[in-house]
Parts: C-alpha cells; structure tokens; sequence
C-alpha cells in the first residue's frame, strides 16, 4: 500500500476490517477525530476514506451517531435501470470478460426486433461471468449497436460497470426498457460456470434497454444463479 494515496490507505484498513468481521454488521465505526488521532490523518482525508466505504455499501452515516456497518445485500437489483453494479455495490460485485468487445454481424435468431441502423451497422458482442461475494451469479451475452461507440473493443471492462463506461465516455443514458424472464434447464456450459448442482434450474433474461440515443438499445441475455439471492427492481 506504499504508492496508495492516504485517504485509500485508511480505506483498506477499514474494509479490511469489515470483510472480517472486526465490524459487525450495525457496529459504529470510530469517529473522524478518533480515526484522525490513531492513524495521523486529517479530517479531510478521513472524512474521503469514509465517504468512498459509503459509495461502496460498506456503511452508511447517521445523523447525531456516526459511520455504521452495513449488511452485505441479499437481493440484487438486475431488474433496476440503474444496472447491476450500482444495486449490488461495487465491493461485492466482480467480473471476468469471458469475451472481449468484437464487431459482429447480428445473430439471425436475434430475439428482438432492431432497427434497419442497428442491423446494417452490425453489433459488439460480449460475455461476461459477475461474481457476489466470490460466488458466480449472473453470465450475461451483451450486444451493442455498432454505432455511437468508437474504440470501446480496446477499452478494458474487468470489474467496471458497462453502463458507467457508456455513461461516462459516450455520454449513452439508460432510460427504460423490456424484458423476459423465465426458468430453463442450464447447459453444461452454464451449468458449470455458474456452479449449478444438478437439476438445478437457471433463471433466463431477455433485456432490450432503451437509451437517450435514437436506434441504440442495450440487448443482454442474462443466466442467473437464484439459490442464494432474489431479484428486484422497477423500471
């Protein structure tokens, strides 16, 4: 942690902390001036360790209390336009690309209808394994117009939000969307990605996502692992 700013440092020792149970779930962290007086930092710096555990869903502040521990979330917010990431919070939620971004041409079994921009301008198609406190809950196939997004196949997406990255670099917003849903007999493959025990069934997504860009829409394929956590969320 020697190159880290001051501010991170903190923050890892108090994740650290929370992950192993030195905070409990409800537990009061110490205060700002404490935090300040043990590890030689200022309020500033303390108070930005504190504010980036919040971001994460590690605590939450109480007005007249202080930083308290949060419990790590049971249900997952895949049916929220928010995505994944911002409802599961990014401390416990990890990706593997099993896919990189490629330019395709569409799937002729294409479960969605798409516009003629969409189909003459081909998609980006890629997979990806998301992981909940280090357990494989959701692979999902995403496909992309090929339009609006210039070099996003050379951008890296390991363990980031692909609406964060379309948001932040593309200025591309989520605004609504459609989806289906229903329970499938897994493939191997699925079955051994998600670590399914036999006859388990997976929960299939079909999702069309509408953006604040005419004749570009989201489509995911989404397999998710239901036995330990449920699903949420409004459009």
């Amino acid at each position: 942690m020697e190159n880290l700013p001051q501010y991170r440092k903190l923050y890892e020792v108090l994740r650290k902390r929370i992950l192993t149970g030195v905070y409990q779930e409800g537990d009061l962290l110490p205060s700002e001036n404490e935090l300040s007086a043990v590890y030689e930092m200022t309020r500033p710096t303390v108070r930005h360790a504190l504010e980036t555990l919040v971001k994460d869903g590690l605590i939450f502040k109480k007005q007249g209390k202080g930083s308290i521990v949060r419990k790590p979330p049971q249900n997952i917010g895949i049916l929220s336009i928010a995505g994944t990431a911002s409802a599961v919070g990014v401390r416990y939620l990890k990706t593997d690309i099993l896919q990189k971004p490629t330019v395709q041409t569409w799937p002729e079994d294409f479960p969605f209808e798409l516009s003629e921009l969409e189909q003459e301008s081909g998609c980006i198609y890629m997979e990806r394994l998301r992981y909940v406190e280090d357990e494989p809950v959701f692979y999902d196939i995403n496909h992309l117009p090929n339009i609006y997004l210039p070099r996003i196949a050379q951008r890296s997406f390991e363990n980031k939000s692909l609406f964060e990255i379309l948001r932040q670099n593309y200025q591309i917003e989520i605004i609504g969307g459609e989806q289906k849903l229903k329970a499938v007999k897994p493939t191997v493959k699925i079955r051994q990605l998600l670590h399914l025990k036999p006859g388990q069934p997976v929960l299939y997504m079909e999702r069309k996502l509408t953006t604040n860009k005419e004749n570009f829409h989201i489509y995911s394929t989404i397999y998710f692992n239901s036995e330990k956590h449920a699903i949420f969320g409004t459009f």
